[in-house]
């Protein structure tokens, strides 16, 4: 049986919002290229499916801001309608504390946050560090730092005593958002965004063909996928780094490009979706925003579309998402629903619908929504693997200079890296 050879400019490995992106720029340079995705969609980590009820609904990644300039323009150019997130009203802490003294508590957890993102991350004071140490050092009342701890692992999706305090900071000094990050959602879901920008790059886009192998040398690469082989001058591996880790590369990658690639790790969550027949909850006067003191990384808001489609978006991250994958199904929604009815009263468990996406098994990703870096001593981790090993690079959002962890970032990193090739190949073609 002979295998299928294909020929092409650039092989792009992954077709999430990074893949695509950097796809669609060198399309605009007019340079071929093929992208290989393992999954049956585009999107990644963004990820629409039907619920219960048969609603279209975000199981993945969802909302963006109007500080988000790239993923903004690209939603209005595309005609997507924007869903603004309801905030009226009280934010709930739980346990239970005053309107007064909760926002006491979120700004003291703020002013942590805040303390911690001036120090510079090559203080030799915070050397070997991990998040926690640096908290437990802090002299700030229990409810702020309780509020800190829920508000970080329920962003980044990790156990603060795994993450580098430099590295949190320098992450967090790139999300540069003035407006709350879940400020909108878009009606047609996000994932509708990929499928659009998918569309676009017609027959160059492979579903279902996930990498296997990748050879490479001075006269370019050779891509095994189980569809056959891609030979290309260059291929960009559009993938978190704890995922191109796991990549066959013949030969080896260099011994510190394959160590830097090593030191991440996959963030945790579950993202579950309760549908209601009213947002109950603006009767009383809140919001529907909830944040757990007592449970770090649970979380909930109001993820209603309009006034006929009434839910909450439920975020279970951290290592509370390793500990509730475990509990199956049922036990989860229990779980789930006293949560809800303890913080938001008795109408929280007359449920339409109950809908949960556990990422933390995610074959293809690892988790969500990011990857970290999980030793301390790897400073120089993103800047080795954005210098990659031509003519194999590497781009992700988590590497990009701007929003790393987000659609926007993956967006940046994605027609960063595309340029980057594009000027090798100039290069090299001037050069023969």
């Amino acid at each position: 049986m002979s295998i299928r050879t294909e020929t092409t400019d650039v092989a792009i490995v992954g077709a999430g919002f990074t893949g695509l992106s950097a796809a669609l720029e060198l399309k605009r340079a007019g340079i071929d290229f093929l992208v290989l995705e393992a999954r049956d969609r585009v999107g990644g980590r963004v990820e629409a499916v039907r619920n219960g009820l048969g609603e279209l609904v975000d199981s993945g990644g969802q909302f963006l801001c109007e500080d988000m300039p790239e993923l903004m323009a690209l939603a209005k150019a595309r005609g997507k309608t924007f869903v603004e997130t309801y905030v009226e009203g009280e934010f709930i802490t739980h346990p239970r504390m005053s309107a007064s003294r909760g926002e006491l508590m979120y700004h003291a957890s703020m002013a942590i946050r805040d303390r911690m993102n001036s120090i510079e991350p090559d203080d030799p004071a915070i050397a070997g560090l991990s998040v926690a140490d640096w908290l437990e050092r802090q002299e700030d009342p229990a409810d702020a730092k309780a509020g800190f701890r829920s508000l970080i692992e329920g962003l980044w999706c990790l156990a603060l005593d795994k993450v580098p305090l430099w590295h949190l900071i320098d992450n967090d000094r790139r999300i540069t958002n003035e407006v709350p990050e879940l400020q909108y959602s878009l009606r047609e879901t996000m994932q509708s965004l990929a499928d659009d920008l998918a569309g676009d790059l017609g027959d160059r886009l492979r579903l279902s063909q996930p990498a296997t192998r990748i050879e490479h040398g001075p006269e370019g690469v050779r891509v095994t996928s189980a569809a056959g082989v891609v030979e290309a001058r260059a291929v960009l591996i559009a993938l978190p780094p704890a995922t191109a880790a796991k990549l066959d590369f013949t030969p080896a990658l260099p011994p510190a490009l394959a160590k830097d690639l090593g030191v991440w790790e996959s963030g945790a969550v579950i993202k579950i979706l309760v549908r209601y027949t009213k947002p109950f909850w603006r009767e009383r006067g809140l919001s529907g925003m909830v944040m757990w003191r007592d449970l770090p990384g649970l979380f909930a808001c109001d993820a209603s579309k309009d006034a006929g489609h009434a839910a909450l978006t439920v975020f279970v991250g951290g290592p509370r998402a390793l500990r509730w994958r475990e509990l199956g199904e049922a036990a989860l929604r229990a779980e789930v629903t006293a949560r809800l009815v303890d913080a938001l009263g008795p109408e929280a468990a007359d449920m339409l619908d109950f809908s949960s996406r556990d990422w933390t098994r995610d074959r293809w990703s690892g988790g969500a929504y990011s990857d970290l870096i999980v030793d301390v001593t790897a400073r120089n981790a993103e800047r080795t693997i954005l210098g990659g090993a031509p003519p194999v690079y590497f781009s992700a959002s988590e590497l990009s200079p701007s929003f790393p962890g987000y659609v926007e970032g993956a967006i940046v990193a994605g027609r960063i890296a595309a340029r980057k090739i594009q000027s090798a190949i100039a290069t090299s073609a001037s050069g023969s």
